[in-house]
């Protein structure tokens, strides 16, 4: 499968779909005439006497350093190997290819000087599944996120090392077993290339994506443990929502509402329950995530912004005819996004926690046997597990800390100010996987709950969730090895099938249940 991208123009459901599957990545034969008026306008400075930042002068805090016209090559050559300096775990292959992709689609607006041949080694790197490898600490989300992209273009010209066939090797084998030729450097391609802000975009995109697939299956979970305690289902009536007017909010109480739909659990209370109100973490479940999820939305639409965006420095404007410095690598939308990430993810994970241990606790459960075990005393049942949504929720709180604010200054204090988004996009990863733990964790004890109120039944969306977990962890009934359960809970999350068993993305955006 192939991929054709419009620069300017790729949508999040098609950057999501780079990420998720392995497609080749091409752009548009509309971008060609751009790039190659910009790379011809770079050409040309490059053989003239006005210095141009990046073309024929040093970097940084070299800038004043004019280079001569026979060594504008090596120039870039050196920009390269020296920027490579990136240390820490390797970035995953997925997330690298929308990296790379990222890259060609800023590089196709026309704006960047970067010829069509250099282009065209990534969009061959794509197809024939040379990755490079990217080691992902080192940037600090100005003047680009510089290490990680000079990883990436050290494996383009031949340097560094890449993954092919799932062996890692030098970048030159790589590219000779793909049958590629190594990219050789024209005037200011090495800036372009590493001048971006596309590993934070990338790295944030992939937590958006994941983001929202957890909160999609906590409507599920959500939903679940409602009837597992025998909640009331009175809070998600639709004039409630209406009143508060926020979109999130109205969105997650109408899926929650088809997704609860025929509950015969729910009608055998609904008269003479003398509960008036459920805990807040019942109650209040589309306040919480309909927040998180206008927060993911709008984050959501800042990173397509930027996917789309041209982030180098210096920028060829072609129409005036002029290569001109300005800021366009300074990462803040990007960091600003990954901490708005962040605070959802932690938030949608502390309300599940809190139901987690609503129906663990037999003075909360309203007559669930404690730890949901049917023997409890000789079993300790999900009690444990309660305690590991705990610790995962509390390090997501420490970790949904701000990044943004924590500017520092670099390059002998040329870069002053910093965004640090490459460091708030990192840490989704890890917050995402202790979400998916959360969630899952909440699915199998709501999963449990509801079994013990056999034989009232819940809704046939939920019946459908149930069966699934039920074909991958069974019930629990004697205390059992349980790491295994939660790792396979967790990936039902990650995956995206638990909630796919009740179309809740659908749901979420409209459709008829």
């Amino acid at each position: 499968m192939t991929l054709i991208l419009v620069p300017g123009r790729a949508t999040l459901d098609q950057l999501e779909q780079i990420w998720r599957t392995e497609a080749a990545v091409v752009l548009h034969e509309s971008a060609l005439p751009g790039i190659e008026a910009a790379a011809e306008l770079v050409s040309k400075a490059a053989a003239g006497d006005e210095a141009v930042y990046g073309v024929n002068t040093g970097f940084g805090k070299l800038a004043s350093v004019r280079i001569k016209p026979g060594d504008t090559a090596q120039l870039q050559r050196n920009l390269i190997l020296s920027h490579c300096c990136g240390v820490g775990e390797v970035l995953d292959i997925a997330t690298t290819r929308l990296m790379m992709a990222l890259k060609l689609l800023s590089a196709g607006r026309g704006a960047s000087g970067i010829t069509w041949n250099t282009l065209s080694v990534i969009q061959h790197m794509l197809r024939e599944g040379v990755t490079p490898v990217i080691p992902s600490q080192g940037s600090v989300g100005a003047s680009g996120d510089l290490a990680p992209l000079a990883h990436m273009a050290a494996a383009m010209i031949g340097e560094g090392e890449a993954i092919f066939k799932g062996a890692r090797m030098p970048a030159g084998k790589a590219l000779a077993m793909a049958g590629i030729a190594p990219a050789v450097l024209a005037p200011k391609e090495g800036l372009g290339l590493i001048n971006g802000t596309q590993f934070s975009t990338a790295c944030s995109l992939t937590g958006y994506f994941s983001a929202i697939r957890n909160l999609e299956a906590s409507v599920v979970s959500s939903c679940l443990s409602t009837d597992a305690i025998m909640g009331s289902t009175a809070p998600l009536e639709a004039g409630i929502h209406a009143f508060r007017g926020h979109r999130g909010q109205i969105d997650v109480a109408r899926a929650m509402r088809a997704v609860m739909e025929g509950s015969v659990i729910r009608e055998s209370h609904r008269d003479g329950d003398s509960r008036v109100q459920d805990p807040y973490c019942i109650r209040c479940q589309p306040q919480v995530a309909g927040a998180a999820l206008d927060l993911l939305r709008y984050a959501g639409q800042t990173l397509e912004t930027e996917a789309n965006a041209v982030s180098d420095n210096p920028l060829v404007l072609v129409a005036e005819g002029k290569i001109v410095s300005g800021g366009n690598f300074h990462a803040e939308p990007v960091a600003f996004a990954a901490d708005q990430i962040a605070l959802a993810i932690a938030e949608i994970g502390a309300i599940a926690q809190r139901r987690v241990a609503l129906m663990v606790d037999p003075t909360l459960s309203f007559d669930l046997p404690p730890f949901l075990t049917p023997e409890p005393g000789l079993n300790s049942g999900l009690m444990i597990a309660e305690v590991t949504t705990a610790a995962l929720m509390s390090e997501n709180k420490h970790l949904a800390n701000p990044c943004s604010t924590d500017s520092t200054p670099t390059s002998a204090n040329q870069e002053d100010h910093v965004s640090m988004a490459a460091h708030g996009a990192r840490r989704l990863l890890r917050m995402n996987d202790n979400l998916n733990v959360i969630i899952g964790v909440e699915l199998m004890c709501a999963a449990q709950g509801v079994e013990f109120r056999a034989p009232l039944e819940t809704s046939p969306a939920l019946q459908s969730a149930l069966a699934l977990i039920r074909s991958e962890i069974a019930t629990l009934k004697d205390d059992r090895f349980m790491a295994g359960d939660i790792a396979i809970a967790a990936s039902l999350v990650a995956e995206g099938r638990v909630q796919a068993e009740c179309n809740v993305a659908g749901l979420l955006e409209g459709e008829v249940a």
